[in-house]
């Protein structure tokens, strides 16, 4: 099955460039992570609007499913054969495909990381919020909720992408030397919701002392809420964190489900991406280094923040 649905993949990407005609120097590769998480449809969109804007060819693809690494460096060497003038790439593994990203920008086309760096080769431009510095903010928000000694879930990230370690060395660090008597028990995910949601019903069956569920993404933080209803939970018996900002959990925060929640700016991860692909394709200069920001969503500031991305 893993095999069929790379092999969809690539069909899909030739089936694009063949239908649609294009000249190869209009074409940027866009290599996304997923197609149907709430916070990723808000970075395509993103993508899509700087494509339209710079009157250029969007090729979107991704891997055949959450976390494929063989599936997405076959979009991407397809993206390389078909003539791609610039890629925008959000990596599965960081160092998995650094020999790929070496490969292209040897040959000399740019390539842009978006949301997750790529570990082991140089890149044109990595755009995406500064996840290390952001955590740690999340870790001290997340040590006003709780008191000291009190136990709390960290839900992390794929361990394999620069995004979720540092996503979790920063909030453990602050976190930790806020609320040094707390005890966090962790739940290893790939970035996959229901990894998420097993993992904290299974850590909750075993502590019903926990107070806390701090997530290193919003789809974790969808699975904890998930998990918590599953057991009965009401909104606000245990506190959730999120980091993303995506629209399901800040409909979850109106309900009552979320206490705070990091969001990154995730259409302008797309947005000023695909804005940088283009530009590098056009031979300009772009910053090696875009930071894209982070805005703290709680209660009291929601209504802000779903005006400013275009929330309802």
């Amino acid at each position: 099955m893993r095999n069929l649905l790379s092999k969809f993949v690539v069909l899909t990407f030739f089936a694009i460039t063949s239908n649609a005609a294009i000249q190869a120097q209009d074409v940027i590769g866009y290599i996304t992570k997923s197609a149907t998480n709430a916070g990723w449809m808000m970075i395509n969109q993103g993508a899509e609007d700087a494509a339209a804007e710079e009157g250029v060819k969007l090729v979107s693809v991704g891997p055949a499913f959450q976390g494929d690494l063989s599936s997405q460096l076959e979009v991407f060497e397809n993206l390389v054969a078909q003539g791609a003038k610039a890629i925008g790439i959000a990596p599965v593994d960081s160092a998995g495909v650094a020999p790929a990203v070496t490969d292209a920008m040897s040959s000399g086309i740019p390539i842009i990381a978006i949301d997750t760096g790529v570990s082991g080769a140089d890149v044109t431009s990595f755009v995406a919020t500064d996840n290390y510095a952001v955590a740690k903010v999340q870790g001290a928000i997340s040590a006003t909720l709780v008191n000291d000694g009190d136990t709390v879930i960290y839900v992390t990230g794929n361990q394999a992408q620069s995004t979720g370690q540092e996503r979790r060395n920063g909030f453990m660090e602050a976190f930790s030397a806020a609320r040094p008597g707390s005890k966090i028990l962790e739940v290893p995910t790939e970035w996959n919701s229901q990894q998420a949601q097993e993992g904290v019903e299974a850590v909750l069956n075993s502590n019903s002392d926990v107070k806390m569920v701090v997530n290193a993404w919003d789809g974790g933080t969808m699975g904890a809420k998930a998990a918590l209803e599953n057991l009965g939970y009401s909104a606000g018996d245990v506190k959730l964190v999120g980091f993303d900002g995506a629209s399901d959990a800040i409909a979850a925060m109106d309900e009552g489900w979320v206490h705070a929640d990091t969001a990154q700016m995730l259409y302008q991860m797309g947005y000023q991406g695909i804005k940088a692909a283009a530009a590098a394709a056009r031979g300009e200069t772009v910053s090696s280094r875009i930071d894209t920001g982070f805005f703290l969503v709680t209660p009291s500031t929601s209504g802000v923040y779903k005006k400013m991305v275009g929330i309802n």
